[in-house]
């Protein structure tokens, strides 16, 4: 072993908080290493009882970095910066939405400046207005309006030295006439400013093949959201899964995860949603515990 390659390791095994090339690593997962994170949504119930201690416990099953809101379940970005900072935690990328980034968009860059973050990704579609239409299903012109929207922020984010991400759900494979609105999105902004942080279970939700997606368009996913499902009600365009612990559910990773090292993707986050079996705590673990050394 090169004195590289032992410091490599070395490095991977220190950080835990890794989804890197070890000994164990079948075949079909080795490729190049992405930091994997938590999406703290998945334990927002938790945190909202014990801040402190969810993140002590997510630290202890080998979380190392984490996306959250600039507020979380009553935290402030700095009250969130001093705890994440005192456990060793990396905080670079936030979930934005709504008037935040539909209106002026400096404030929130200055906020997440503030607390050193890098990255802003827009969770969910900012038009139309009303969730109740969003849900209904927005118009070709509305996903238009979407894209002109992204391409704003992110030129935005650009100027002050950030990225701005988009984050889907499985509303965007609601086809309109011929129109797949995701297609429409990835064709009508910009790459130099908009990147795609394509959750993967959204994804298979809607019907979709996210390895074909990674083939077609590898330099345009910045980040991962990584989440497993059952196969009830799949598939829909309606917002609704059944989560799975990371590797018993539907998503083929033997596929995937080859196709992932072939895109651009320099982070991962893990993400499960409701309903919890048997807790998200305890699918948080075990599905960090599949996901560790494949991705």
């Amino acid at each position: 072993m090169t004195t590289t390659n032992a410091s490599r390791r070395q490095f991977l095994a220190s950080t835990g908080g890794l989804l890197a090339l070890s000994a164990a690593t079948p075949a079909w997962a080795q490729g190049r290493a992405i930091p994997l994170g938590l999406q703290l949504y998945t334990v927002r119930q938790d945190l909202a009882k014990d801040y402190e201690g969810t993140m002590r416990q997510l630290k202890a099953i080998g979380i190392r970095n984490v996306q959250a809101n600039l507020t979380m379940s009553g935290k402030s970005s700095a009250d969130q910066k001093k705890l994440y900072d005192a456990l060793g935690i990396s905080w670079k990328s936030i979930h934005a939405g709504g008037d935040a980034l539909r209106g002026d968009i400096r404030p929130t860059i200055d906020e997440a400046k503030k607390v050193g973050i890098t990255n802003i990704t827009c969770s969910f579609p900012l038009f139309p207005m009303d969730r109740a239409r969003i849900m209904a299903g927005p118009t070709i012109d509305d996903w238009k309006r979407n894209a002109e929207a992204f391409n704003k922020c992110g030129q935005a984010c650009k100027a002050a030295g950030m990225t701005f991400d988009y984050h889907n759900h499985n509303l965007e494979f609601r086809k309109i006439g011929d129109v797949v609105p995701y297609d429409l999105l990835l064709q009508q902004t910009d790459p130099a400013l908009v990147g795609m942080e394509m959750d993967i279970g959204w994804v298979v939700a809607g019907g979709a093949d996210p390895a074909a997606y990674f083939s077609k368009y590898p330099t345009r996913f910045a980040s991962l959201h990584i989440k497993d499902l059952k196969k009830q009600g799949i598939p829909n365009t309606n917002m609704k899964m059944v989560s799975a612990i990371i590797g018993q559910g539907i998503v083929d990773w033997k596929k995937l995860i080859p196709a992932i090292h072939k895109t651009s993707a320099r982070r991962a986050f893990l993400e499960i949603e409701e309903p919890y079996d048997p807790s998200p705590l305890g699918m948080v673990k075990a599905s960090f515990e599949f996901l560790h050394g494949r991705v």
